[in-house]
């Protein structure tokens, strides 16, 4: 497999935000603590090594209760070693993987631990998987699409989609016609979507040492109940966050997350809603009768911890307050949010963690990188718009030329004189001359048009397979990666995943063009 790199800036795919972090704007060095080097790490397990044994084994037997029933899980054992250290991704529990960018954030984090463990022999490092197995938004995972196809899960489950029972999926399996046997062990042999996507995942990476976690644990969160116990009766974080949101508006970026002044949801049966605070001083579940008084939500926080479950604001804590985390890999939209929650982490005296740009691909199969080579495309082409793309194109291949700049130099050096002239016999003249001179230009405009009409017939073959190619490498428009599913490449290439691993960098901050 070839690969070539653009600069994430280039692609114009990307906030600005993300750009100024991953090149170390100096305005942005507030907003973290280590810009994430191979360097870095020796600073950040520096810190790390505080974490308490405690919680290391509470975090050990929450990892082999979920993994009870799973054949070949990891050894966690080593989870318990004072020298052992996690690195995290995060994501949604997207039905069949979701779209490839998912994937892509697992294979780069088990890149890193990998690629840790060889510049730092003396410590282990672990990659894990955050399952957001409390995450309600049903609609975001719903759905993947494959060879073309959307596929779409309809259910009437509510709550977290951790909780779900995925055997309705049979009835998906009957619109496939691609024979998925690994998700139908996963998702017809268990009764959680959590479970299933464990299963699975631990098929397609656990010989990498990927762990998955599903924090929606009860001796898990009573590790975090002070944190959440200080949000129910201060709302510290609403107002730590709102200061970072401000700084960073101020240098003219936009927020991603708004904080709650209760960054908590309740959590219960087919149920994930937010917890508010009224005038009396009494709490309520939004859309449901739940009320509590302070003392009863506070009894239950202590009893039922489980039945408390972070948003966006609190979640990375969560992260951080369980996992001995040196590092945290996340997307194009999760690094600007972590940026705004630096402060969050100070008054909870816990260590902010590298902040890693998962590794970015565009995967070019077999049939569409002939055509690139055929066409001459470079990887700066590919992602340009369409329109300058096909311009480009023609300009370079017609044998004609299609503008006028050497005519229209002369036309409008003897439009000067006519001009002149003009002015000379009498100057309200000027206004005619210029009128006709505007006219002139818009008809040799509209002649170049249509010469570039006609040369686009004459290269027609050319031009189509060129937007063949931008069709299939940017669906719809947007990023392979944000569409397309791995099985897509993996059912025509077993060997797809693989190549990936050996071929991702999660220290190269670039685009990478993978053609076959």
């Amino acid at each position: 497999m070839d690969c070539q790199y653009l600069p994430l800036a280039q692609t114009g795919q990307f906030s600005t935000l993300f750009l100024d972090y991953i090149t170390q704007q100096d305005s942005l060095c507030p907003f973290y603590n280590r810009f994430p080097t191979l360097d870095a790490f020796a600073g950040q397990i520096e810190e790390r090594q505080k974490f308490d044994e405690a919680k290391r084994q509470v975090l050990v037997d929450a990892l082999e209760r979920q993994y009870a029933d799973v054949s070949n899980k990891p050894d966690f054992s080593v989870l318990r070693q004072s020298n052992t250290f996690t690195v995290t991704t995060g994501h949604q529990l997207n039905i069949f993987t979701g779209p490839l960018y998912i994937v892509y954030k697992l294979i780069t984090t088990i890149n890193l631990a990998r690629q840790l463990a060889q510049a730092y022999p003396e410590y282990k490092f672990v990659p894990v998987y955050w399952m957001a197995t409390e995450d309600h938004d049903f609609a975001e995972i719903n759905h993947f699409s494959l060879f073309g196809n959307t596929y779409i899960w309809q259910t009437e489950q509510r709550g977290a989609v951790g909780r779900m029972n995925p055997q309705e999926l049979k009835m998906l399996f009957a619109e496939i016609p691609e024979k998925l046997a690994l998700f139908e062990t996963a998702y017809l042999n268990h009764d959680t979507l959590a479970n299933a996507v464990r299963y699975y995942v631990n098929e397609l990476f656990g010989a990498d040492g990927l762990v998955c976690l599903d924090a929606d644990d009860a001796d898990l969160k009573r590790v975090f109940a002070p944190v959440m116990r200080d949000e129910l009766l201060a709302q510290t974080a609403h107002n730590l966050v709102q200061q970072r949101t401000a700084q960073l508006e101020d240098l003219d970026y936009d927020a991603i997350i708004t904080p709650r002044d209760i960054n908590l949801f309740y959590l219960g049966d087919q149920l994930r809603e937010r917890i508010e605070r009224l005038p009396d001083g009494s709490y309520t579940v939004l859309h449901t009768d739940l009320r509590f008084s302070e003392a009863e939500l506070l009894t239950l926080l202590d009893e039922h911890p489980e039945r408390f479950s972070p948003n966006v604001v609190l979640r990375p804590l969560y992260q951080e307050t369980i996992l001995p985390n040196l590092a945290y890999i996340g997307g194009p939209s999760e690094v600007p949010y972590w940026l705004q929650l630096g402060a969050v982490f100070n008054q909870y005296q816990t260590p902010f963690p590298l902040l890693m740009p998962r590794n970015f691909a565009v995967y070019v199969p077999r049939v569409a990188a002939q055509r690139v080579h055929k066409l001459g495309l470079t990887p700066q082409q590919l992602f340009q718009d369409t329109q300058t793309l096909k311009h480009e194109f023609i300009d370079a291949h017609t044998r004609h030329a299609l503008k006028f700049d050497t005519e229209n130099g002369q036309i409008n050096r003897a439009l000067d004189g006519i001009l002149h002239k003009a002015q000379m016999v009498d100057p309200t003249l000027e206004q005619a001359v210029l009128a006709e001179t505007k006219r002139f230009a818009n008809a040799v405009a509209r002649l170049e048009k249509k010469m570039r009409r006609s040369e686009e017939r004459n290269q027609e073959t050319g031009v189509r397979q060129l937007l063949a190619v931008k069709d299939e490498l940017f669906p719809n428009g947007g990023l392979q990666e944000r569409t397309e599913n791995f099985l897509t490449f993996q059912l025509t290439d077993p060997a797809f995943l693989q190549k990936m691993k050996q071929h991702f960098n999660p220290f190269d901050y670039r685009m990478m063009l993978c053609l076959e």
